[in-house]
């Protein structure tokens, strides 16, 4: 490892706010200074939900500017991590075609159908290892293709998210394998465009960049830009370009036995795996294969995370009773144990609204105890997703055939100290909580990875965990816990029955 301090900036998309934060590395810590941050709102426009890209650049060059400032030391590289799926065109002149869309648009569903027509879903997710769902690139692109046939030039490109920000930063293109590995359209578990699967949906080949692995230096800041903002060339490099690739490239996991929570407003729950999982079971339960930043698979299941809780605090701010999200957990810890569950992936909690109504009218439905006091109902929340995790657990080592053996936890998800306890008794197994801002660090550290300030992955872990002091959350109470998830694995069976 090296020992002078260096500095690098990692900007970081979410679909609700971004931000670039400047890593700093000792040689054997790093340390993240946040030193912009920015919302993220997407615009209807006429027919469609689009993304405000020309805005989300503006704000990139921002924090830039922002970043080099302060510090002694040069700024050596920029490297940009966003969502999954989401794409713009750009054309041979290299000028966006049009915003890039967003994936709540509903013309969505339509294009899914048309695809299926095509290839029906089990051959789709045995050829890319892609859970489908409406979402995913592959449906958006074939919309894309039907709607502008005519405008839709050989020399048009199709660039990822994170890959249109490097593209106007450096003037390279280039699809990384980590966010082109959420497209649907690559072959499973490899890095390359699965041509099979393009030519039978009608999708020009001349859309697709060539891929690059994650570490790839694609060049330095234009000249352009440099002039623009009055600063000096950095290096733009390719890292684990979806966000939970540099987040899971953050987790301080000594061995490769463990799963993993990507745990904010959502939970991403899984394994890294040597190969995906293509059998019709990991469908059915609803699991995807994705790339990790070390030419590997996650094989993960998107489940409920921390959005009940923030629908609830809001509506409470609401009526005008507020709470930090430390007095909610102290509420929580103080209330009855096990009165009540609720489902927490269910449809009827999607939408924004009065939240505590809500869940009590499920508790009501179901027949349990009815949550009346703000304590009550954090605890039903937070009990219900410790045993929702367990439930993913169980599933995982149902198609992997394999149980892990700890739980790495990181994310927003690890301030909230009573679910990282509930998982660990729910799981019986320990958790290990952080770094909360895994998805930056991970950013930071794969930059200082390519520049060969640590060698590999595990050294990029050994970092994570003298920096941030991970903490280990044992279980506690396991038969009580196993007694709840046998009422809540009824009480969802019983629901779903019911819907039936």
């Amino acid at each position: 490892m090296g020992t002078q301090a260096t500095h690098v900036l990692a900007a970081d998309y979410g679909a609700g706010s971004g931000r670039v934060v400047r890593g700093t590395f000792d040689g054997s810590k790093l340390s993240l200074e946040e030193v912009h941050r920015f919302s993220n709102d997407p615009v209807h426009l006429g027919d469609g939900l689009y993304w405000d890209f020309l805005r989300l650049f503006h704000e990139l060059k921002q924090g830039i500017v922002k970043g080099m400032q302060g510090i002694s030391q040069p700024v050596r590289s920029i490297a940009v991590d966003t969502w999954g799926v989401d794409y713009g065109l750009v054309d041979g002149e290299g000028r966006l075609c049009f915003n890039p869309r967003h994936y709540r648009e509903s013309r969505n569903a339509k294009w899914m159908e048309e695809a299926l027509r095509m290839v029906n879903e089990e051959e789709l997710y045995s050829m890319s290892g892609v859970l489908p769902q409406q979402i995913n690139t592959v449906f958006q692109l074939l919309g894309s293709v039907r709607e502008h046939s005519e405008g839709l030039r050989p020399d048009v490109r199709m660039l990822l998210m994170p890959d249109l920000f490097n593209y106007y930063l450096s003037g390279q293109q280039a699809s990384e394998y980590t966010i082109a590995s959420t497209s649907g359209l690559l072959h499973a578990g490899e890095v390359r465009w699965n041509e099979q699967l393009i030519g039978r949906l009608g999708i020009p080949e001349t859309l697709f960049p060539p891929l690059v692995q994650p570490g790839t230096v694609l060049g330095q800041l234009t000249d352009d830009l440099c002039a623009e903002l009055n600063i000096e060339p950095m290096q733009v490099i390719s890292v684990g370009s979806h966000d939970t690739a540099s987040a899971l490239a953050a987790i301080p996991a000594t061995d490769s036995e463990f799963a993993f929570i990507s745990c904010g407003t959502w939970s991403l729950m899984g394994v890294e795996r040597d190969s995906p999982v293509l059998d019709n079971r990991s469908r059915q339960l609803g699991f995807t294969n994705e790339g990790t930043v070390n030419g590997k698979v996650r094989t993960l299941k998107n489940r409920s995370g921390l959005w009940l809780l923030q629908e609830c605090k809001r509506q409470w701010e609401r009526e005008n009773q507020r709470f930090t999200h430390e007095e909610l957990v102290q509420l929580a810890d103080s209330a009855t144990a096990h009165q009540c569950y609720v489902s927490p992936g269910d449809g009827v909690y999607l939408a924004p609204g009065d939240m505590p109504e809500r869940i009590r009218q499920q508790c009501s439905a179901s027949r349990q105890a009815i949550p009346e006091t703000t304590g009550a109902i954090v605890r039903c929340i937070l009990e219900s997703l410790a045993l929702e995790f367990r439930q993913t657990l169980d599933e995982l080592e149902l198609i992997t055939g394999t149980r892990p053996r700890v739980i790495h936890m990181v994310g927003g998800g690890v301030h909230n100290r009573l679910l990282c306890q509930f998982t660990a008794n729910a799981a019986g197994i320990p958790v290990i909580a952080g770094p909360a801002e895994a998805t930056s660090a991970g950013n930071c550290m794969l930059q200082f990875l390519a520049h060969g300030e640590v060698s590999n992955l595990s050294e990029v872990r050994e970092v994570m965990a003298s920096s941030f002091s991970p903490e280990t959350y044992e279980p506690e109470d396991t038969a009580r816990w196993q007694e709840a998830y046998v009422r809540y694995q009824n009480l969802n069976q019983r629901l779903a029955s019911e819907s039936n």
